[in-house]
């Protein structure tokens, strides 16, 4: 086989050497922080698609992600990726949006549990959906179905996917709790926490005024005024 034949049977069919990733101290500060409050602060524009929902009974999911992308009904590059992962590390794992097979069930999410990681996700179905929905590992899927995968391949690990439009590459931060899932790069992370974070404290601020009755709704009117809406 020649050299530039190799090459291309490596395309779509290789596991990468994982590289840099979030650092530890941004996972711990996004922790705290609502899915949606990340989300707005990233101009409404980026989420996994309204379809991606948790299957899971437990606290909000952050961590780097590490990316897989498989042809539909086939988990043969997803199962190497768990043997890959490091600690904390978020499988997110790109099937094409198919649910004609399950990618991921019971005994997988067990292996993950296992070797400590913080989550899986994955634009794809899922099954043994009353045993994960009962545990508290994140797992955030499109569906279930009974039907098993196959595995033959091929598939990519640690290369860029993407989610409903949402792009992530490899080592990009991953959160989601009961609303869904939204990735931030790694460089704008700073950026994106600290937007966030202010978001967030203003709205627990909100949250109080509202409980008091001191809430300022003055500000519905003048938008509808401002929008050219008649009030009578």
């Amino acid at each position: 086989m020649s050299a530039s034949l190799a090459e291309k049977v490596m395309i779509g069919f290789r596991i990468k050497a994982s590289g840099e990733k979030i650092l530890p101290q941004w996972v711990e500060a996004f922790r705290d922080l609502p899915v949606a409050n990340i989300s707005d602060c990233m101009a409404r524009m980026t989420a996994g698609g309204a379809d991606l929902r948790a299957f899971y009974k437990g606290p909000r999911m952050v961590g780097p992600a590490l990316t897989v992308k498989t042809r539909p009904g086939d988990n043969l590059v997803v199962h190497k990726a768990l043997d890959v992962a490091e600690p904390g590390d978020i499988l997110v794992v790109d099937a094409g949006g198919d649910l004609t097979n399950a990618l991921v069930g019971e005994l997988m999410i067990a292996h993950a549990i296992h070797r400590k990681l913080g989550g899986l996700v994955i634009s794809g179905a899922i099954r043994d959906s009353a045993e994960l929905l009962a545990g508290s590992f994140p797992v955030f899927a499109l569906g279930v179905t009974h039907r098993g995968p196959f595995r033959d391949g091929p598939g990519e690990v640690n290369v860029p996917i993407a989610l409903h439009g949402m792009v992530i590459s490899p080592g990009d931060l991953v959160c989601g709790d009961a609303d869904g899932v939204v990735s931030v790069a790694r460089h704008e992370v700073e950026e994106v926490h600290a937007l966030a974070l202010k978001r967030n404290n203003d709205e627990v601020k909100l949250m109080a005024q509202i409980n008091a009755g001191t809430s300022d709704r003055r500000w519905v009117d003048e938008l509808l005024i401002r929008n050219g809406c008649s009030i009578e």
